[in-house]
């Protein structure tokens, strides 16, 4: 036999490749988004706002949530290309232009500079960061899901949010020193140099991501012509419950950026340092980085459903403990209930999502279903601390509002997720929709 009349190779599965060019590429999102959302709530209002006052915090949190508003649109485009082109084109386009608008972030005029334009220039830069993170968890997600083998899915996927943890704990121990410096060279240069630091990461996942092959399931759809043409029409036609279901589970995210980003501002305003606050996401995100993988490797076993709604409903429960204790005077405890209510309950349902999300929908609008009800689902998340803010929860015995809010999204994400079918024992390629009829639309459209 000749080398041209040769059948093709079968494409090959990397999981263990796919698995950490996913947790690098949501290394680098979140070291730049929990960097965003850490100066939001300690240094943009006094840098890129006119005061101090409440008004500027909740415009700071306001500028924050501005990446979710970009993120629905980003999840549109991004994820048709993503079902059009590969997942792993798209992923490279992603981790660049955060990379970049993270960076000139770094380098931006204050509002004593150019006054009202510098919050707008603050704006548009959010703005690119929330178009490219639209694509990046839906696509690492995507990726790892098809390149693992099917009794592995949920281990495999949970490593793309396992990254998300790394990044959070690496911008904590670089914004540590630079908070701890006076306020003329906090407010002045030393904000700006772990933005600038953002360049060094993203250029690590970039050397690690462009190493890495197109999924099978991509690669065989592709050969065989079934392809989508417009997925975001038969992803409506056909799959539009699993798009609403994944937008109300998706509220879970909220309880991250309480976590993160709102408990800074509270622990501020109830007296706590914060060094100490910073300290506490990064001790509960290290354990998170041991408990995730976990929580997935159960997940193959028992089934994406308990374990998030598990995450879900412990999440509800422990955080009024852990906000309260932000105001006493004992910070063992406070650690304690931090790794708790992180670690051991919001990291149940982070580590399963990538896999319960994305075996809601079938290869041909599996990038497009999980960016899109995602994205449209991290709103909640997005604009959280500014709701919360508005409401009093960063005030004296705000720490009810804040409970009573998590409680609420996490109960409307544990109700969808039971709406959901259980599907760890589902093979990869029976995923969603996938009878001859209905792939045959999904081609023709």
């Amino acid at each position: 036999m000749t080398a041209t009349s040769q059948p093709h190779a079968a494409p090959q599965r990397t999981p263990k490749r796919a698995a950490l060019a996913s947790f690098m590429g949501s290394a680098v999102e979140y070291y730049d988004f929990f960097l965003f959302g850490t100066a939001a709530a300690l240094i943009f209002p006094h840098v890129f706002f006119p005061s101090d006052s409440q008004a500027s915090l909740v415009m700071s949190f306001a500028t924050f949530g501005f990446a979710y508003i970009a993120r629905p649109v980003g999840a549109v485009i991004l994820g048709h290309f993503g079902d059009r082109i590969g997942r792993q084109r798209v992923l490279m386009f992603t981790l660049v232009m955060m990379g970049v608008s993270t960076f000139i972030i770094g380098c931006l005029p204050t509002f004593d500079t150019i006054g009202w334009l510098a919050p707008g220039l603050l704006v548009i830069c959010r703005l690119m960061q929330g178009l490219s993170a639209a694509g990046e968890q839906a696509g690492a997600s995507s990726l790892t899901l098809e390149h693992s083998p099917d009794n592995q899915r949920a281990f495999f996927t949970s490593w793309t949010l396992t990254g998300t943890q790394g990044g959070l704990i690496l911008a904590s121990l670089i914004m540590i020193p630079f908070m701890a410096l006076p306020d003329d060279a906090k407010y002045s240069w030393g904000w700006r140099v772990p933005f600038w630091l953002s360049a060094v990461v993203v250029v690590v996942a970039y050397f690690i991501r462009r190493q890495l092959h197109e999924t099978p399931q991509f690669t065989e759809a592709k050969e065989a012509g079934t392809i989508a043409k417009m997925p975001l029409i038969p992803l409506m036609r056909y799959e539009w419950r699993a798009v609403v279901r994944v937008i109300l589970c998706a509220f879970i995210a909220a309880v991250s950026t309480v976590f993160a980003n709102l408990a800074l501002a509270y622990g501020d305003e109830v007296g706590l340092d914060s060094d100490i606050t910073l300290w506490l996401v990064v001790v509960a995100n290290v354990v998170a980085l041991l408990t995730q993988p976990v929580f997935g490797k159960l997940a193959d076993h028992i089934g994406r459903k308990p374990v998030f709604i598990y995450g879900a409903a412990s999440s509800a429960v422990l955080m009024p403990f852990y906000m309260l204790s932000m105001s006493q005077d004992n910070h063992l405890i406070t650690f304690a209930l931090a790794v708790a209510t992180f670690s051991f309950g919001y990291a149940a349902a982070n580590a399963v999502w990538p896999s319960f999300y994305g075996e809601m929908f079938s290869t041909p609008v599996r990038f497009s279903g999980m960016a899109i009800g995602t994205q449209l689902g991290f709103l909640m998340a997005g604009f959280a601390p500014s709701i919360v803010t508005a409401l009093g929860g960063v005030r004296e015995g705000g720490w009810v509002v804040i409970s009573i809010f998590t409680a609420v999204v996490c109960l409307i994400a544990a109700g969808a997720a039971l709406t959901a079918r259980e599907t760890k024992d589902v093979p990869t390629a029976q995923l969603g929709r996938t009878s001859p009829e209905e792939l045959k639309e999904l081609v023709l459209n």
